[in-house]
């Protein structure tokens, strides 16, 4: 029994609200990264996120919607290996308190997308 599902299995539990993780390749940065279609985030999930993985919470966002919210890149002239295009970061403009509880950042996932 192999470890890894089918990308197709992976995109149903996407749909149903699951978490999963999504693994790269040894030779790129050899990491898991817990995903979780932000439809479906809640302060539990922002919780069990920053509990258990211990890494940053990003959000995935078009081009088109970091235009509409006026997100630049971090970085200019992104020299990284991979590229990787974050943004500065965000908290929701309203319903939120000082931005780093989990309902807070549950908030500003749910308002951004």
């Amino acid at each position: 029994m192999s470890a890894l599902a089918p990308v197709q299995d992976i995109i149903a539990d996407i749909k149903a609200g699951r978490m999963v993780i999504l693994v790269d390749e040894e030779d790129r940065e050899n990491e898991g990264d817990v995903v979780l279609a932000a439809e479906f985030v809640t302060p539990e999930a922002i919780n069990f996120m920053v509990k258990h993985c211990r890494g940053l919470v990003c959000l995935t966002l078009t081009e088109e919607r970091c235009r509409q919210l006026g997100l630049e890149q971090m970085v200019r002239h992104n020299r990284t290996p991979h590229g990787t295009a974050f943004t500065a970061s965000i908290e929701a403009a309203t319903g939120v308190t000082t931005g780093i509880s989990a309902h807070d950042r549950a908030r500003t996932i749910q308002v951004a997308v």
